[in-house]
C-alpha cells in the first residue's frame, strides 16, 4: 500500500477513507516465508517443542481420564504416520474421510495425515448414509477413518476403512518409528496444498467442500500464537482448554492444532452434557473453554456458581452465533471472575475473522472483538456495491492469509463468495465501529423485510432468551400479503411454565421498534441446530411453513 494511504489510517477504528478499508489494529505478525515448504503439523509441533512446558499432558479423555502426554503425542503422530504410509500406501494429496465422534485419538491422526501431506476430510458421524454419500461424492477420498459404531455408513472406498477405537489402530500408534521405512524428505509439501477439505454447514443452499491450505492454518496459529507469548509470560503453568466443539468443524479442527502449538493440555469431552462439562471443569481445573452461545445460556439458566468448583476457569470464547448483551450481563455477574470472549469467523476464513484478545476487548459487549492481524475488511452496500466508512450497515468482505482457496469442483460458487482482489464476501451484515469493534447484525440472506423494512432476526432472538421462561428461540420469516414478511418466534417454553403468545408479544413489543414486532408465535420442543449452535432456519420453516409458503 503506498506511504500516503497508510499515514490515512485511522489509529483507533483502523479505517482507511482512501481505500474505504478497515486494517486490522493488531501488531503484523511474521509468517515463515510462503516457499519454503511446510505442514501446519510440522509448525504446530516446532512451536511446542519450544514451549516451557513440553512435558505437559496434550490430551485428557474425559470419560477415561487417560492421559497422553507431548512425549508421547510426538511419538505417536510419528508412528502412526509411517504406519499409514507404509501399510496402507497413502501419498500425499490423497484425501481421507474422517466419520468420528470426538476422541483424544483424533488429533494424533490429524498431525499423522497431515504430515503426510493427506488432505483431512472429517464429517459430522451422526450423518446419515445419503448425507455421507453426498459428502464423498464432493471430496473423492481414497480412505476413511471411523469408529465401529459409524463405518457401516460408509460406501466402499479404494483402501480399506481403518477403524480408530480397534486394537490395530492402537498398535499402529505404538510401532516403534524405526520398524518402518519412513523418512520425511521423501514428502515436501508446499504451503499453498490443501491441508482439509471441511463442509460448510449448508444452512442457506447446498453443502460445499471448502478448501483450506497449510498456509490458511499456519496464518491463524502464527496470529494467535504471537498473542499467547505475550499473555502467558510469568504463568508456572500450561492452559487447560476443555474441548466441547466437535473436531470435525472447522473451530475444532483448528483448536486441535492450535492447542499442540501453544502447549495446551486438551480436555476432550466426548458426548456432550452440561453437567458432565461442568463437572470436568471442575475435576482437571480447566481455565479456557469454547462455548457455542446456545450452550452459555443453559449455563446461565441451569446452574449456580455453588453447584461446582469453577474457580480455575478464567476465559469462555463464544462464537458460532450471536450472543445477546442481557446473556452477557447476566454470564458476567454470575460468574465475574471469567472473561467471556466472543470471537467470528467462517468455514471460509479458517474459523476466524475477528476476537477479543483482551479482557478489555471483551468488555464491548455485543461486538465480535476486533479484526485478527493481517487481516483487512470492508462493509459493503449490498444494493449498490459501494463500501462504507465505521457505524454504517452492510455486508461483511474480509482479506487476508486465512482466506480458503475455493470450494472444490464448484468454479461458480467459489467466484460468487471469493470476488477481485483476494476479498470473500462473508454474507453477514455488519458493521466496524469508531473504535474497530466488528458487531454482527445478522446473515444477509435471513433478514427479513417487513413493509420496506428490515428486520434481523438474532436481535429478537436475543431478546426472547433474556426472558426467564424462554428455554430458546428462533425467529423466521412468515409470508404475509400486506407486509411481505413477519417475524414468527420459535419458542421453547420452561417446563412448566404457561407462557402464551399475548405474553411473548407484550415482552418485545416494549422493546423494540414497532417494525420489529413479533407478529406470530408457535411453540416447539426443540431447535434444530446445527454443532456449532447455529439454527438450521431452513428445517423450522419447511416444518413450521405451508408449502405454499415456502
Amino acid at each position: 500500500m503506498a506511504e500516503s494511504s497508510l499515514s490515512s489510517i485511522d489509529p483507533r477504528s483502523g479505517y482507511c477513507p482512501e481505500t474505504k478499508t478497515f486494517h486490522s489494529l493488531q501488531p503484523l505478525v511474521p509468517l515463515p516465508q510462503e516457499t519454503v515448504p511446510l505442514t501446519v503439523a510440522s509448525y504446530a509441533l516446532s512451536l511446542q517443542s519450544a514451549s516451557p512446558w513440553r512435558d505437559a499432558a496434550a490430551l485428557i479423555d474425559v470419560s477415561t481420564g487417560h492421559r497422553i502426554s507431548y512425549a508421547e503425542f510426538h511419538l505417536l503422530t510419528r508412528n502412526l504416520a509411517s504406519s499409514l504410509r507404509t501399510n496402507t500406501g497413502l501419498r500425499k494429496n490423497d484425501v481421507a474421510f474422517v466419520l468420528s465422534p470426538n476422541s483424544i485419538r483424533i488429533p494424533v491422526l490429524y498431525f499423522a495425515l497431515l504430515s503426510l501431506g493427506v488432505i483431512v476430510s472429517p464429517a459430522n458421524s451422526l450423518s446419515t448414509s445419503e448425507e455421507i454419500s453426498r459428502l464423498i461424492s464432493i471430496s473423492r477420498p481414497v480412505i476413511a477413518f471411523a469408529i465401529s459404531a459409524t463405518a457401516d455408513k460408509l460406501p466402499k472406498l479404494e483402501y480399506p476403512t481403518i477403524l480408530i477405537d480397534s486394537p490395530e489402530f492402537e498398535s499402529a500408534m505404538n510401532m516403534k518409528s524405526s520398524d518402518f521405512e519412513f523418512s520425511k524428505r521423501d514428502v515436501e509439501v508446499n504451503q499453498n496444498d490443501v491441508a482439509a477439505i471441511l463442509y460448510s454447514s449448508g444452512t442457506t443452499g447446498k453443502v460445499k467442500g471448502v478448501l483450506l491450505t497449510h498456509r490458511n492454518f499456519i496464518a491463524v496459529i502464527a496470529n494467535y500464537h504471537h498473542w499467547q507469548v505475550q499473555q502467558q509470560q510469568g504463568r508456572l503453568f500450561p492452559l487447560v482448554m476443555l474441548y466441547t466443539i466437535p473436531y470435525f468443524h472447522i473451530f475444532g479442527f483448528f483448536f486441535s492444532l492450535k492447542s499442540v502449538a501453544y502447549n495446551e493440555t486438551a480436555v476432550v469431552l466426548g458426548r456432550f452434557e452440561l453437567r458432565k462439562m461442568l463437572r470436568a471443569v471442575q475435576d482437571y481445573k480447566v481455565t479456557h473453554v469454547v462455548l457455542a452461545p446456545p450452550i452459555v445460556v443453559a449455563m446461565l439458566k441451569a446452574t449456580e456458581p455453588k453447584d461446582y468448583d469453577l474457580r480455575s476457569l478464567g476465559w469462555v470464547g463464544c462464537g458460532g452465533a450471536a450472543l445477546g448483551k442481557d446473556s452477557i450481563k447476566s454470564f458476567t455477574k454470575k460468574f465475574p471472575t471469567v472473561i467471556l470472549s466472543q470471537g467470528y469467523g467462517l468455514t471460509e476464513t479458517t474459523g476466524v475473522g475477528s476476537r477479543a484478545m483482551t479482557p478489555e476487548e471483551s468488555q464491548c459487549w455485543g461486538s465480535v472483538g476486533r479484526l485478527v492481524g493481517s487481516s483487512e475488511a470492508k462493509i459493503v452496500d449490498p444494493e449498490t456495491g459501494i463500501a462504507l466508512p465505521p457505524g454504517e450497515q452492510g455486508e461483511l468482505w474480509i482479506r487476508g492469509p486465512t482466506i480458503m482457496k475455493g470450494y472444490l469442483g464448484d468454479s461458480e460458487a467459489t467466484s460468487e463468495t471469493l470476488v477481485y482482489d483476494g476479498w470473500l464476501r462473508t454474507g453477514d451484515v455488519c458493521y466496524i465501529n469508531d473504535e474497530g469493534f466488528v458487531f454482527v447484525v445478522d446473515r444477509l440472506k435471513e433478514l427479513i423485510k417487513y413493509k420496506g423494512y428490515q428486520v434481523a432476526p438474532a436481535e429478537l432472538e436475543q431478546l426472547l432468551l433474556s426472558h426467564p421462561d424462554i428455554v430458546d428461540a428462533a425467529v423466521i420469516p412468515y409470508p404475509d400479503e400486506e407486509a411481505g414478511q413477519v417475524p414468527l418466534a420459535c419458542v421453547v417454553r420452561r417446563p412448566q411454565s404457561s407462557l402464551d403468545e399475548a405474553q411473548v408479544f407484550d415482552f418485545i413489543s416494549k422493546k423494540v421498534a414497532p417494525y420489529k414486532k413479533v407478529r406470530r408465535v408457535v411453540f416447539i420442543i426443540s431447535i434444530p441446530k446445527s454443532p456449532a449452535g447455529k439454527i438450521l432456519r431452513k428445517e423450522l420453516r419447511k416444518t413450521l411453513l405451508p408449502e405454499s409458503k415456502l
